[in-house]
């Protein structure tokens, strides 16, 4: 891996090139199908004068992306929760009428994979799109094959299939190869799953025939990885790369878990090769919209009227090189917060970049474990919930409610809030008590947690909770 100062581009180049937005967007019509990537971190075409959906310009297509991306990940279910963790269906009804308002609101890309929500994301996303006019929306899937038993060429051309299907499409819009990187060998892994079967070269005949409208792959893991793919950028062509990015990780990726990079390294390698950039969890599974007090206070001070989550969605938004940025939104308040931040844009300036550098500086304190929710690791053949789990952890520490010694000043506050709040989220039978150990979910986790050890980790301390043995 390249040194990371390398080829990044500064502060004040970025700023720069920003504040041509409002230069880019008057010459939009020119612009378009140019082939040339349009620098937008505002609205264009009078976007902002009416408050319509920022849009980005594919240089590939031509397509007009909105900044806000649809990810179909975390659906709603008939108990109201999110689909992926719940054993209830998809409440298809409520997706129907997400998906509605987003695309009368001006949000025109839906990603999704054959593996979300139990593998119904792609049949649920199919059902609502289809009640639209085709060319009202770009569909965004993946091509999943993690188990060996889906590295063969047949099995992979299936699920391909299968994805059209689902999807009631005749081609797809934005292809990836899905967590390039990851597992427990990421070398090996994407040898196995996309070049030793011949699928990598299946999807560029799909692209070539029209089939598959632009290809890229999602980035998880060995950077490596990440190098060699876009070192044979000039023989594979990516027309858009899906990438980690948010103002935590943008500096302290690594920091967090040594298995991850820095955003700041991913966005400058593409960037320097005009590839663009899809953004994926923009919110780090929800922890940078549920932050520690002492930070929410600062957000708010600096700015009272915006939520907690629109700082790290404009920050996402608000690089050049980013086509859109993904949000997986499991009810209408997510929806609707989200056009208010991108509807349109207000890129940050460079006292806002400094403000959020600041954030991640007091952040970066807080020990939490890099869970973002995705729930790659379900379902553990225990029954165990890993990621509420995880998060009710993550939780008590930003709130200050991991007390070290019975000693601490909050020690019984803090206490009763972890314990009664544990029993509240998580149901006993599937606390982190019954983990066996089996390890069956590490090479499921995109962060590489070691998910038993913090399990144990995490059992021994509610124990102690418990006992009063602190």
């Amino acid at each position: 891996m390249e040194d990371n100062s390398k080829n990044n581009i500064s502060r004040r180049k970025f700023l720069k090139l920003a504040g041509m937005a409002g230069m880019v967007s008057a010459g939009m019509a020119a612009c378009k199908g140019s082939g040339n990537h349009p620098i937008q971190t505002g609205s264009n075409s009078g976007n902002a004068a009416s408050g319509k959906m920022t849009m980005r310009t594919n240089p590939s297509t031509g397509d007009k992306v909105s900044v806000l991306g649809f990810g179909m990940m975390r659906l709603p279910s008939e108990n109201g929760k999110n689909a992926s963790g719940d054993n209830s269906e998809i409440d298809q009804e409520t997706v129907n009428r997400m998906v509605d308002y987003a695309i009368e609101h001006g949000v025109n890309y839906f990603d999704t994979s054959p593996v979300y929500c139990k593998g119904c994301s792609e049949h649920s996303t199919g059902i609502a799109l289809s009640r639209h006019p085709r060319n009202k929306y770009f569909i965004a899937t993946k091509m999943s094959n993690f188990s060996p038993d889906t590295w063969s060429r047949e099995a992979s051309i299936a699920m391909y299939r299968n994805s059209l299907k689902e999807l009631k499409t005749e081609y797809i819009d934005y292809m990836l190869l899905h967590a390039i990187g990851g597992g427990r060998d990421g070398m090996e892994e994407y040898e196995n799953r996309y070049i030793k079967n011949g699928i990598l070269d299946f999807l560029l005949e799909e692209r070539k025939a029209g089939r598959i409208r632009n290809l890229g792959f999602s980035y998880h893991g060995d950077i490596k990885v990440f190098d060699r793919l876009l070192a044979e950028h000039d023989k594979y062509k990516w027309d858009f790369v899906q990438i980690q990015l948010n103002y935590l990780d943008w500096k302290y990726a690594g920091q967090i878990n040594p298995a991850n990079t820095n955003a700041e390294y991913l966005y400058n390698e593409l960037s320097k090769r005009d590839i663009p950039a899809v953004i994926m969890e923009p919110l780090l599974g929800g922890r940078l919209s549920n932050v520690p007090d002492n930070v929410m206070a600062m957000l708010k001070q600096r700015d009272p009227e915006a939520s907690v989550a629109s700082w790290a969605f404009r920050f996402a938004g608000s690089f050049p090189k980013v086509l859109t940025v993904l949000s997986g939104m499991t009810c209408m308040e997510h929806l609707q917060d989200n056009l208010k931040t991108y509807s349109p844009l207000k890129p940050l300036d460079e006292d806002d970049f400094d403000f959020l550098q600041k954030t991640a500086d007091k952040m970066i304190q807080f020990p939490t474990i890099p869970c973002n929710d995705c729930k790659y690791c379900m379902p553990c053949p225990y029954g165990i919930d890993i990621p509420a789990i995880l998060l009710h952890y993550n939780k008590c520490v930003n709130e200050g409610n991991i007390p070290e010694s019975s000693q601490d000043e909050n020690y019984r506050e803090a206490r009763r809030a972890y314990l009664i709040g544990y029993d509240r989220s998580v149901p006993r039978l599937r606390q982190a008590s019954h983990c066996i150990g089996c390890g069956q979910c590490i090479p499921h986790c995109p962060q590489r947690i070691n998910i038993p050890k913090e399990l144990h980790r995490i059992d021994n301390y509610v124990e102690k909770l418990k006992q009063g043995k602190l």
